[in-house]
């Protein structure tokens, strides 16, 4: 299993530079100006540059494209049917669940700290 774990600050970084960058290319700069153009600026600067050129507060973004969406199995309960006896039992299932609304700041290093803790009980 490949774990990687990035920081809310890298995922609200990388989605700022995105915004911006797509924002210049659309506005007919190349792939290098572009890029030449956000090594040199700040996030309020970036801020900025969205709202100047696209009318976009990014502050307004939905929280999924400013953080990221984080998927991961999720554990629950499931009444079933034991095929033997028929009997009605309880059983554990994993699903995937997909997270629009992910924590920040020390709230999402406790959050990861949780999932890799209930994925791998020996550490």
């Amino acid at each position: 299993m490949i774990i990687s774990v990035f920081s809310s600050a890298d995922a609200h970084r990388n989605a700022l530079n995105s915004h911006c960058y797509w924002t210049l290319r659309k506005n007919g700069y190349t792939v290098g100006q572009a890029t030449s153009k956000l090594e040199k600026l700040s996030i309020s600067a970036k801020n900025e540059l969205l709202y100047q050129q696209a009318g976009l507060n990014f502050n307004d973004l939905p929280n999924w494209q400013k953080r990221g969406v984080g998927l991961y199995w999720e554990i629950y309960q499931k009444e079933g049917v034991n095929p033997l006896t028929g009997e009605t039992v309880l059983v554990t299932r994993k699903r995937l669940f997909v997270d629009m609304e992910l924590p920040m700041k020390d709230e999402y290093s406790d959050f990861v700290r949780k999932l890799i803790l209930t994925e791998h009980t020996e550490l």
